[in-house]
């Protein structure tokens, strides 16, 4: 016996949601280039940019607050050891 294929079509509701959600997506950008203009859309590559500046200046950040803690806890140390031998 046979079987009938199915076809790779999704049910009604996902097509009209998918359509829905194309549509709505259009009406977005075409509001936003005539708002912004066609020169200042953003890009995947400048979102991408954008995030990976982002990254290098949280990590500078972590970075520096390590660096301070380490100093902080150093200059701690070497005061517990003064007092010490005092």
């Amino acid at each position: 016996m046979a079987a009938t294929a199915q076809p790779d079509v999704p049910a009604g509701f996902a097509n009209a949601s998918r359509a829905l959600v194309a549509a709505a997506a259009d009406l977005v950008l075409g509001v936003q280039r005539r708002v912004i203009g066609d020169a200042n859309i953003r890009t995947a590559r400048d979102n991408a940019w954008a995030a990976t500046l982002e990254d290098r200046a949280r990590n500078e950040a972590r970075a520096e607050l390590t660096r301070e803690v380490a100093a902080l806890v150093a200059h701690r140390s070497s005061r517990r050891r003064l007092a010490k031998t005092r």
